[in-house]
């Protein structure tokens, strides 16, 4: 091994353990480890460079901003408060719309905000109907992450695992190449939520502590949990409930529309068209330029381009072509649906010890080499 290949191990040991020792912020362990790459000479300062300005950070900056100027023009607080006015009239059911529409939205917007405003809604509503909240809560959680899994935008890791194939010479997704799949999975999951969700969540039996029309109140924000590893994000920008300004939610509504029209149809890049209607909605006074700032989630930013310089490291070492090789020798003689399988697994797994950028620069060279080896469409791996 080179002293570059052994120095790139080392730091690799060193982020995923302290990930999974999960006491230091997981964007703080990723930029010291791209930090002492840079220093020792293992990446340029171009490769740095190129990692913090890759597409996908710049299709998250802004997408966070458009998301957040759609929060300050009410829209999603609107929402929240007539689908309360929903559940006043039919009840538990109105529980689940709830949940179903930031599945919905979470396939378009960030999930922070819509759990953020969803989460207390659900609990004093499920309360004053006398049901458990923890019956409703995780639902809620899942159904956000569900949703995220159907478009190009939904999630972050979806936008990086778009880059990273890019970087390994495949075709980028389109916006919605995605979606049969993912909405296929989202309503498998959504089923099972609904019919065992609230079987494996044990009831608390909880006493009515209000009414629907108090849940209709502005909802106590719970505090931040501060997960370190985790990509929770701080809350704060969301916390102020805010009143509908229907031009401002008709031009922000419009804009994002647009941002996803464009790129479906290919006129320009998703980095391109959100950039573009970021920097409109600022323009046009809908956002100031301090607000957009402050809907910005720099810690899920700087975590990912941390985590690409990771991988511009392994790539440019050799080490992730060396440990493809291996893996793949390994699996001669296997089908294609076994591989396949077997990724799936070995991903879930380590999803339960890495944040999913972690796991996404890491596994996605691999994914591709492993389909080219195989001779197969390396997308569905």
């Amino acid at each position: 091994m080179t002293a570059s290949q052994i120095i790139t191990l080392l730091v690799l040991a060193a982020v995923v353990g302290a990930l999974i020792y999960d006491k230091l912020r997981a964007d703080v362990v990723a930029l010291t480890g791209a930090a002492f790459l840079l220093m020792t000479g293992v990446v340029r300062p171009v490769e740095v460079q190129s990692a913090f300005a890759s597409p996908a950070i710049v299709a998250l900056a802004s997408l966070f901003v458009i998301a957040y100027a759609m929060e300050l023009a009410g829209l999603l607080d609107e929402a929240i408060r007539r689908t309360v006015r929903l559940c006043s009239r039919i009840g538990r059911a109105g529980l689940w719309v709830l949940i179903g529409l930031a599945g919905v939205g979470s396939a378009f917007l960030n999930n922070t905000p819509i759990v953020v405003l969803s989460a207390p809604v659900v609990r004093d509503v499920a309360r004053s109907l006398g049901q458990s909240p923890k019956a409703y809560l995780i639902p809620l959680s899942y159904a956000a992450v569900l949703g995220g899994c159907c478009t190009l935008i939904g999630t972050s890791t979806n936008l990086l695992v778009n880059d990273m194939a890019s970087v390994a010479g495949q075709p980028r997704f389109g916006i919605f190449e995605i979606t049969p799949v993912g909405i296929l999975v989202a309503v498998a999951g959504g089923a099972y939520l609904f019919l065992f969700g609230p079987r494996l969540a044990k009831s608390d039996n909880d006493k009515p502590t209000a009414t629907v029309d108090e849940a209709m109140q502005p909802p106590t924000r719970f505090r931040e949990p501060g997960l370190a590893g985790g990509l929770v994000g701080t809350a704060e920008p969301f916390a102020k409930q805010v009143k509908l300004k229907p031009v401002a939610a008709l031009i922000s509504t419009v804009i994002f529309v647009a941002v996803v029209a464009l790129a479906a149809l290919n006129v320009a890049p998703i980095a391109a068209c959100a950039f573009a209607g970021a920097v409109l909605l600022i323009l046009l006074r809908v956002i100031t330029a301090e607000e957009a700032y402050s809907g910005l989630r720099p810690e899920v930013l700087m975590l990912i381009a941390g985590m690409v310089v990771l991988g511009i490291a392994l790539d440019e070492t050799g080490l992730a072509s060396s440990a493809t090789d291996a893996l793949i020798g390994s699996m001669e003689g296997m089908r294609p649906l076994v591989a396949l399988i077997i990724l799936y697994g070995v991903t879930l797994f380590a999803t339960e010890l890495l944040s999913n950028a972690t796991v996404a620069v890491l596994f996605t060279p691999v994914a591709v080499s492993m389909a080219e080896a195989f001779a197969v469409s390396p997308a569905p791996f």
